[in-house]
């Protein structure tokens, strides 16, 4: 006979446990304590087993009864219950544990060794700075819990505090962090995928720098004047004759340069677009790194922290002192003396656009003629870097030379031409 709620109520207690039968195998368990427990019996190949659904009142007659029609369900399937819900406590525990924050670490690992893709370690740390700043809201959250609002909710708080630029770029790697855990099979979409629209829009800003030949001369002999840290000066000395990125620079090595072929190798893991990076060094840039190795020795990176030889100078440093040299953020940063060479290669009208592409490691959008070029334009480019340092150590003794286009020699204010040698 089916159990009714009032026969349950009424259930006296004994000396020892009892049963009270419902239906298809569903029974309740009344111990000497009072305590009232659901179970379900059936039988798996020959075997007989029991299944747990909770204590009454906690879990209603009519609940039991579906928790027991869920189970037969599942035998009718061919499995066990008892496995099944093992599975599913297993499941729904390593879930719990896939945080946002976890998930995010993991993906972090994941692009530091990523192959040909792996990010520099510059752009590393900065992406893990960005993704910490949702630590405090989502990150704590299981990921497959994570709604739209959430997402944008926590977005949104580094919008308000005027870091536009930051927001979007931290939605775009939140957006990495979810179809990574999509494509390891710990959530079915990535819930920011129509958030794209929901930001502000920044305003696109360029690195300030320092483009007119009259005033590249200017900040050269200013640059000469340098009171500062002589690490510091040596660096900001040789940046406009290398124009590599200001994290490249930092990070030099001596085991780098190779003095007797003119040239330094920049690694793969150090480089924007994860390729190896040729530099041919001019006499002047030379000059310099010799000078600096006089000093210091031939051993660990060429411009170390003041506070340890075995770590790089610091970021902030070549910008911390073109301000002591009385330049404005919006003026001339440590990489605007990549537009600087940029801007009067091009506008010398000697140089290729490839020969000077190459030389600031640009990538190419289309891989077949990134193949083609790779190595195609090196002697151009030993002989632009010596033409470049030759025209920045005129502009820096008052040379005020003007463009004189498709020609090897730039015309004075006055009439005369001058010449540079390749």
């Amino acid at each position: 006979m089916a159990l009714t709620d009032i026969a349950i109520r009424r259930a006296r207690t004994r000396d020892k446990a009892y049963k009270m039968y419902d239906e298809l195998g569903l029974f309740l368990i009344v111990s000497p304590s009072g305590s009232r427990l659901w179970r379900m019996k059936f039988k798996r190949h020959g075997v007989e087993k029991k299944l747990s659904f909770g204590s009454y009142p906690d879990v209603s007659l009519r609940d039991a009864r579906k928790l027991r029609d869920e189970a037969r369900e599942i035998l009718a399937e061919g499995k066990d219950p008892v496995l099944e819900r093992q599975r599913e406590k297993l499941r729904n525990e390593a879930l719990a544990e896939n945080t946002f924050t976890r998930i995010a670490q993991e993906y972090c690992t994941k692009r530091r060794r990523d192959g040909d893709r792996a990010w520099a370690p510059a752009t590393a740390s900065r992406c893990e700075y960005l993704l910490s700043l949702l630590d405090n809201s989502i990150g704590r959250m299981p990921v497959h819990e994570i709604e739209p609002i959430d997402a944008l909710t926590a977005i949104r708080t580094i919008e308000k505090r005027g870091k536009l630029e930051s927001a979007r770029r931290t939605l775009q790697l939140a957006s990495a962090v979810f179809r990574y855990a999509v494509a390891t099979a710990r959530l079915k979409s990535d819930p920011t995928r129509d958030l794209r629209g929901a930001l502000l829009t920044p305003t696109v800003t360029h690195y300030g720098a320092v483009t007119e030949a009259e005033e590249v001369g200017k900040l050269l002999r200013a640059i000469d004047a340098y009171e500062g840290q002589g690490m510091t000066k040596w660096a900001l000395q040789l940046a406009p004759h290398v124009f590599v990125r200001p994290g490249e620079l930092r990070h030099a090595r001596w085991e780098e340069i190779d003095f007797n072929a003119a040239v330094w190798t920049i690694p793969a893991e150090k480089m924007k677009m994860r390729k190896p990076h040729h530099v041919p060094l001019s006499s002047q840039s030379i000059a310099i790194l010799m000078e600096i190795q006089s000093i210091i020795g031939t051993h660990g990176y060429v411009f170390p922290s003041m506070r340890s030889r075995t770590r790089p100078m610091s970021e902030n440093t070549l910008n911390a002192a073109l301000r002591r040299l009385g330049y404005a953020s919006n003026e001339m940063t440590a990489h605007g003396f990549r537009a600087m060479a940029s801007t009067l290669l091009n506008e010398s009208g000697k140089w290729s656009y490839d020969a000077i592409e190459r030389a600031l490691a640009h990538g190419d959008s289309d891989k077949v003629r990134a193949a083609y070029h790779r190595g195609t334009h090196w002697k151009e480019r030993v002989a632009m870097a010596q033409w470049w340092s030759n025209l920045l150590d005129s502009l820096r003794d008052g040379a005020n030379i003007l463009p004189f286009p498709n020609s090897d020699c730039w015309m004075n204010p006055s009439g005369s031409r001058t010449r540079f040698g390749n």
